[in-house]
C-alpha cells in the first residue's frame, strides 16, 4: 500500500521495484541477488525490507504492480457508445488491440514465464497475476458489454460470459504462441490488428444485434 507515504518514500519504493524488475526477470526468484538489487535501487537492505517485508514480499508486489500497470491503460471507461455498426466494430477492435498490445511486450511475457516457473513454490503468484491480469480484463470488458447490451448494440444475456469469449478470442493464440516460441514470434502492429479484427468479427456474429451485424 502506498497511501500516506511521503514523496521520498514513494521514490524509494519505485526505485526498489524498478531494480526488482530488472533482477528478478533476468535471474528468477532464487537467482535474484538482494545485494545487487539494493545497489541498483540506491537504498539499503533495511529500506527494502521496511517497504516489502521480505524478498518474497517484494516478489509478490512486483508481480502485482507490473500486472496492474500493464492493464491500467486498457481497462478504462473510454469505450465510446456507438452510433453505427461500423463505430461499434471499430471501438471493439481498438479496445482489443490495446489489450493485446499491453500483454505482448517482452517484459510482461517474461513476467508470465517467471510466474509459471515459480508456481509450485509460490502458488499465490499465479493467483495474483490471474486476478490483476485476465480476471481484471474480463471484469472491465463485461461492464462494457453490459452497457452495449442495454443500448441494444449487443445481445448478451450473460455479459461476463460474452466478455470471456471475446477476451480469449483476442488473447489465446498470440499470447500462447509468444509464451512458448519466444519474443521473436510477436506479431507486428498490422498482424495484431488483423487478428483483433477477426476476433471481433466472430464475436459480433454471435452477440451482435441481428439487424446491425449484417
Amino acid at each position: 500500500m502506498t497511501d500516506g507515504l511521503r514523496p521520498s518514500s514513494l521514490r524509494k519504493r519505485s526505485a526498489i521495484l524498478d531494480a526488482a524488475e530488472q533482477v528478478f526477470l533476468r535471474d528468477g526468484y532464487l537467482g535474484a541477488n538482494m545485494d545487487e538489487l539494493t545497489a541498483l535501487s540506491g537504498v539499503s537492505k533495511q529500506t527494502v525490507y521496511a517497504h516489502f517485508g521480505s524478498k518474497e514480499g517484494l516478489f509478490v508486489e512486483l508481480v502485482t504492480s507490473m500486472t496492474r500497470g500493464a492493464g491500467d491503460g486498457v481497462h478504462t471507461d473510454d469505450l465510446p457508445d456507438p452510433s453505427s455498426p461500423e463505430e461499434l466494430r471499430s471501438a471493439l477492435v481498438d479496445y482489443a488491440v490495446r489489450q493485446l498490445t499491453a500483454v505482448l511486450t517482452p517484459r510482461i511475457l517474461r513476467l508470465r514465464r517467471l510466474v509459471i516457473g515459480e508456481e509450485s513454490r509460490f502458488p499465490e503468484l499465479a493467483r495474483v497475476l490471474w486476478q490483476n491480469g485476465p480476471e481484471r480484463a474480463v471484469e472491465a470488458l463485461a461492464g462494457h458489454v453490459a452497457r452495449l447490451d442495454e443500448l441494444g448494440w449487443l445481445v448478451a444475456a450473460d455479459p461476463r460470459g460474452a466478455a470471456t469469449y471475446l477476451n480469449w478470442l483476442v488473447m489465446g493464440e498470440p499470447v500462447n504462441r509468444a509464451m512458448l516460441l519466444g519474443d521473436e514470434d510477436l506479431p507486428d502492429a498490422a498482424g495484431a490488428r488483423a487478428h483483433c479484427a477477426e476476433a471481433v468479427r466472430i464475436f459480433l456474429a454471435a452477440y451482435g444485434a441481428r439487424d446491425q451485424t449484417g
